[in-house]
């Protein structure tokens, strides 16, 4: 096998995020539900023999040193490969969203050069590997939707109903360290547990970096705003500017603000590369 072409990396939603502690190390505690939906990046693999790495960026500019490189590189020290890979990013899902793009491009680039380089590592190695590149990596390996805990490595697998959503974003984006950062911050929210999620998944909890978030981009605001005068009920995904809301009946989005980008979405049941 010399290529791969088409590979998806799905997006994800936070359908509620609590902050519940937070470790000597400065590192918080969380727990929230994943949930995976088809707005996907596409990732394109073309095995190297000359072991080098290189990307062609075919959506828009992305940093010299991004994820998908870093997931790449880490694969090959990890197993001393000698082969090397170009890879082509087509994105869609926007970044400082929330909503994972970088962390499932990285996943979706272990789970395609493992294929590619003949490596056969088991799922959970390549789920080791992805802790080191971030917290949400492992989610996106692991192929199903799920109950996360701890920094975000504690992974329990949930059924959640399918759905349709609208997801709001506007042009600013926030960095997840500001709004960790800032004093305001809530951080004790008390423990739930996955029944009572199971009873309202839709609307179970709140996200605990909202408010935060909100004092830091205002147009996040606007776009909460705009979702509930449609009688929706919205939410913060993540700690990105991105918002979303079930869609309990049809919506206009013709008056939608300027510079809010929209997009419907589905549910996925599991990763479209959950049985790589």
């Amino acid at each position: 096998m010399q290529s791969l072409y088409d590979v998806p990396a799905p997006a994800k939603l936070n359908l509620f995020l609590h902050i519940t502690g937070r470790r000597a190390d400065g590192y918080h505690l969380l727990q929230s539900v994943f949930l995976l939906v088809d707005w996907c990046d596409q990732l394109h693999f073309e095995v190297r023999q000359d072991g080098k790495l290189s990307r062609e960026d075919l959506s828009w500019e992305l940093p010299a040193d991004d994820l998908v490189l870093r997931a790449a590189r880490a694969l090959q020290k990890a197993t001393d490969c000698r082969l090397g890979a170009h890879i082509g990013v087509a994105k869609s899902v926007p970044a400082q969203a929330g909503m994972g793009g970088g962390s499932s491009d990285a996943a979706s680039t272990l789970l395609a050069l493992n294929r590619l380089w003949n490596l056969q590592l088991p799922r959970q190695a390549l789920a080791c590997i992805g802790l080191g590149l971030g917290a949400d990596v492992p989610f996106f390996l692991g192929g199903d939707n799920a109950w996360v805990e701890g920094v975000g490595e504690q992974i329990t697998p949930v059924h959640v109903p399918s759905a349709r959503l609208v997801i709001a974003k506007p042009l600013a984006g926030l960095d997840t360290s500001r709004i960790f950062s800032d004093p305001h911050l809530k951080r004790n929210t008390e423990l739930a547990i996955i029944s009572g999620f199971a009873a309202n998944p839709y609307g179970f909890g709140h996200n605990d970096l909202q408010p935060v978030a909100q004092s830091l981009c205002p147009s996040m605001c606007q776009a909460l705003e705009w979702l509930a005068c449609k009688d929706l009920k919205p939410r913060m995904t993540g700690s990105g500017s991105a918002v979303f809301a079930l869609l309990t009946h049809d919506v206009d989005m013709a008056d939608a603000p300027p510079g809010l980008l929209l997009k419907t979405c589905s549910s996925l049941e599991c990763h479209p590369l959950k049985g790589w």
